[in-house]
């Protein structure tokens, strides 16, 4: 554990800064919370950074609220199974659709993170509670949520935490590790969105979303 702990030392300040920074999209507007709800819909066996570039170019073409599925197709150049996630995005922008806009934050209870979590696992096509996480904690409010990706779940796995490393998780299983990484992140007196971010990094090499 004394190389975890320097590890995380090494990164402390980039990824305090990193979850303020999350805080902060939060707060913004009802359309960049929707980029980031399709964020975290397009990650899943995808790079993150390849992610992020498709966003930027729908968001630059105005095809993220609006435009066809094979226009907004053919911008997920990096994204896996990007026919998939072209129909989530859509599924998406239908469940949230307000007028001529999108609204994604009345759906968001601030005070029932755990509800708002089973909300958006329910409602939201291609989300599981690996995703749903992921959003909340990309929007600020997510800090006791594990986001149980491969990344994570080879570092718990690797720390004892886990016994085997598993691809498919039902919700059951989902809540049990969640609760033994809290549990273990008390023991290194590191807070659970610090301690994921850090496991984070040390699969990808970058402090990224």
């Amino acid at each position: 554990m004394k190389a975890l702990i320097s590890e995380y030392n090494k990164k402390k300040s980039k990824i305090k800064k990193r979850l303020q920074e999350f805080e902060c999209r939060g707060r913004a507007k009802d359309e960049d919370i929707f980029e980031e709800l399709c964020f975290c819909l397009f990650t899943p066996q995808s790079k993150a950074v390849s992610c992020d570039k498709a966003l930027k170019r729908l968001r630059k073409r105005g095809l993220l609220l609006k435009g066809s599925g094979k226009a907004v197709r053919g911008e997920l150049s990096g994204v896996r199974f990007p026919n998939n996630k072209t129909a989530y995005l859509l599924a998406a922008r239908k469940l949230f659709k307000e007028g001529k806009g999108i609204g994604v934050t009345r759906r968001i209870d601030k005070n029932d993170i755990i509800k708002t979590r089973e909300w958006l696992v329910e409602n939201v096509k291609g989300f599981g509670y690996k995703e749903a996480s992921h959003f909340l904690r990309n929007i600020g409010l997510g800090k006791d949520l594990a986001i149980l990706d491969v990344h994570i779940l080879r570092n718990l796995k690797k720390c004892g935490v886990i016994k085997e490393f598993l691809t498919s998780i039902s919700r059951k299983r989902y809540m049990e590790i969640e609760d033994k990484m809290r549990a273990f992140a008390k023991r290194l007196d590191i807070p659970l969105g610090e301690l994921d971010l850090l496991f984070w990094s040390m699969g990808t090499g970058i402090i990224f979303k």
